[in-house]
């Protein structure tokens, strides 16, 4: 699977926890909102009076249906009224104590598993890519001495066609002389300029194949690995 999609898949685990969390909280606040709202009406009716004393706030708690909320409901008077209207309130974090989580917790924990899966699997990819040569739409593995092209497959070399891609990989100019190949090919042949030919030949169209990159010669003098 590629990084993106471990991305996607985050993100998407992110927000459906986000949500289900959300959604539990938003229910709950509805809930408490109407239990809230009812025992203040009965309260305030029996005691028929929009004065909050002692016996006001004991009422309210009593009509209060939810147990959790009977002790962390508050009344306040709204004074910007001329009425001065009471209102029943309660803190979020009673709302939230009081909303069921559970699904957004085990959402929540895939996700952070998730996410310590990706970061795991990020750390491989660069250890991996610290290890990789790229030019020219070709990639060299120096762990295990490969080439792979622009789509991640491998390009099929001969182990003499392979030996010689990765001296030009190496050279910081992507050039050797031919005095270089020979003598690092074949160092026990007194001239190896036909063989030299030859292999140059074959793996010519190999690389224009697989990448943008072509094999130059300098009056077969020495030869440069260049972008088209």
């Amino acid at each position: 699977m590629k990084q993106k999609y471990f991305v996607i898949l985050l993100f998407g685990l992110i927000v459906a926890s986000g949500a289900t969390s959300f959604r539990s909280y938003w229910a709950t606040e509805q809930l408490v909102e109407d239990d809230m709202s009812q025992a203040l009406t009965l309260a305030l009716a029996e005691q028929q009076s929009d004065v909050i004393s002692t016996d006001t706030i004991r009422e309210f708690n009593s009509y209060l249906q939810l147990e959790a909320l009977r002790g962390q409901a508050m009344l306040a008077v709204n004074t910007q009224q001329k009425d001065f209207k009471c209102t029943a309130k309660c803190s979020a974090a009673t709302i939230f104590a009081m909303s069921d989580q559970r699904p957004a917790s085990i959402l929540w924990t895939m996700t952070l598993l998730w996410a310590a899966f990706c970061f795991y699997r990020r750390r491989q990819h660069l250890v991996l890519l610290s290890g990789v040569t790229q030019y020219g739409g070709l990639s060299y593995t120096e762990s295990e001495g490969r080439f792979m092209d622009a789509k991640g497959h491998p390009v099929k070399l001969t182990p003499m066609q392979n030996q010689l891609m990765e001296m030009f990989f190496q050279s910081p100019t992507h050039s050797l002389t031919k005095t270089e190949i020979c003598d690092a090919l074949w160092p026990k042949k007194p001239d190896a300029s036909e063989t030299l030919y030859t292999l140059i030949r074959r793996l010519k169209p190999v690389i224009e194949q697989h990448s943008d990159l072509i094999i130059e010669s300098d009056r077969s003098k020495a030869y440069r690995l260049i972008s088209k």
